[in-house]
């Protein structure tokens, strides 16, 4: 179509004729603290595997000066003014451009230098691919005793048992999806339970999801953290429930030899 007299045609973004191969998304709130630091990790663990890549902060109405060290750090900002854990990564994910993106949480609690590994299985085929704090490391500190021997494992194994699959980390921050399985799994959870959603849903639709081992590090921010553990775990059961209930046969999804996933040490052999 001919422009208007007078009027210069806008030239298309790069971005548009060359979108970013990596998104790397973040959620935030408060976090003025941490979020540069997540952002410059971001931004190097990109550099090192030489692709195309932005880094995205989702954020969800901080009043601390957030925002500012985020796009100093060379993120790009997304306002997002509906509430919650999941509402935020919805907004941030569908603003991004990234073919593949790679998701994780703005206190410093992940190493955004592990991403290369989520990439690689993203390219390999995978739809899903989550990290696994039980199979690679956890800081001292890093998640509270209840946490880690009772709430993630129970929820983790009433996941399995109502979707199929072999996730054992169902509420892991660091993780990633294709373009294609995001406009395809249309989620709608806007607190924690997004995490949940996730992976249930692509279990249902017979989505292809991974494991791989990362590291959880201690919150670097120094307050409270927003999570609320007798809320978040109910929230988190009833909507497995429901989901279940929706689609009661879980699809048959091949387990991944827990064996091929644990960190190698420099030199060996896998059997």
């Amino acid at each position: 179509m001919a422009s208007a007299p007078g009027r210069v045609p806008r030239p298309a973004h790069d971005d548009e004729l060359d979108p970013p191969l990596i998104s790397v998304v973040m959620p935030c709130l408060d976090e003025a603290a941490t979020v540069a630091g997540c952002v410059a990790e971001a931004r190097g663990a990109l550099g090192r595997l030489g692709s195309r890549g932005e880094v995205v902060v989702g954020d969800n109405g901080s009043r601390d000066d957030s925002r500012e060290r985020a796009r100093g750090a060379g993120a790009r900002v997304v306002d997002v003014p509906e509430r919650g854990y999941g509402a935020c990564l919805r907004g941030a994910i569908t603003a991004s451009r990234g073919r593949f993106v790679v998701m994780g949480d703005a206190d410093l609690s992940y190493d955004f230098g592990e991403l290369g590994v989520l990439v690689e299985r993203l390219e390999a085929g995978c739809d899903v691919v989550v990290g696994n704090r039980f199979l690679g490391r956890i800081e001292s500190g890093a998640m509270p005793f209840m946490h880690r021997y009772l709430g993630n494992p129970v929820l983790s194994a009433v996941g399995r048992l109502l979707f199929g699959g072999a996730a054992g980390d169902f509420h892991c921050g660091l993780r990633g999806i294709s373009r294609e399985a995001w406009n395809r799994l249309e989620l709608h959870s806007t607190g924690m339970e997004f995490a949940t959603e996730m992976i249930a849903r692509a279990l249902q639709v017979g989505m292809r999801v991974e494991e791989v081992p990362v590291t959880l590090r201690r919150d670097g921010r120094g307050h409270r953290s927003h999570l609320r553990p007798v809320r978040d775990g109910l929230r988190h059961l009833r909507l497995m429930a429901r989901m279940a209930a929706s689609s009661p046969r879980p699809v048959k999804v091949r387990a991944e030899d827990p064996d091929r996933l644990r960190p190698r040490a420099p030199g060996s052999q896998r059997t």
